[in-house]
């Protein structure tokens, strides 16, 4: 998988497009590639913006302001013009892209108990076996995060304490499912040959049944 670290990042985005999309007075949003998307958004679409424009209401005494850039994207963006380009950089609004974000992603490692299941219910099946012979949910998005496609949305800096927080979006879930599986799997069938704690005849009756899931038993 590929991280999008918003802390480094700047998305480019077209300026015409961005205020047609205003004008429309639509929800839309404003993917990682920069391009301008309408809702209902792709199942596994990434915004770093989402929302509908108003405008303002206006009256004789006050007449309509014309908005900027920053009233119509928010303060916490940071914008520059660059002739019919927009450059932005959103990781101020963080906490606003994971409430946008969150629906749609494969799994949340934004808290400080880390990941805790998956959004798939088939990888969340393999995900809660797995428990039972102590490969945990983070042993799985390593392994996910290595060897299959997609795309970790990330805050993530050294400097002055190392900080992350993410988002997965795995891009195909039958690859990852094979992936994962095939990987408990393997490292099951480790584990009840070799580690006496785990031999079959030493099973709980909750890991006779995971072992059973990944076609150990």
């Amino acid at each position: 998988m590929k991280k999008f670290n918003l802390f480094n990042e700047i998305i480019i985005t077209s300026k015409k497009e961005l205020l047609n999309a205003v004008n429309s007075q639509k929800e839309f949003g404003i993917n990682t590639q920069g391009e301008i998307v309408f809702a209902p958004f792709n199942a596994k679409e990434i915004l770093i913006y989402q929302d509908k424009h108003t405008p303002q209401a206006s009256s004789a005494l006050m007449p309509p302001k014309v908005p900027t850039l920053t009233d119509i994207l928010g303060e916490k963006y940071q914008i520059v013009e660059d002739d019919d380009r927009l450059l932005i950089k959103a990781f101020s609004n963080w906490q606003e892209l994971i409430k946008i974000n969150t629906p749609r992603a494969s799994y949340d490692d934004t808290t400080g108990d880390g990941v805790d299941k998956f959004a798939n219910n088939e990888l969340e099946d393999i995900g809660w076996n797995a428990t039972e012979f102590d490969i945990s949910y983070r042993e799985l998005v390593e392994v996910l995060e290595e060897k299959c496609d997609g795309t970790l949305l990330c805050i993530e800096q050294e400097e002055p304490s190392y900080q992350f927080s993410g988002l997965g979006f795995i891009a195909d879930d039958k690859q990852a499912k094979e992936i994962l599986f095939n990987y408990c799997q393997e490292k099951i069938k480790k584990m009840t040959n070799e580690d006496p704690l785990y031999a079959k005849d030493n099973l709980s009756s909750d890991e006779e049944e995971a072992a059973e899931f990944f076609a150990v038993l």
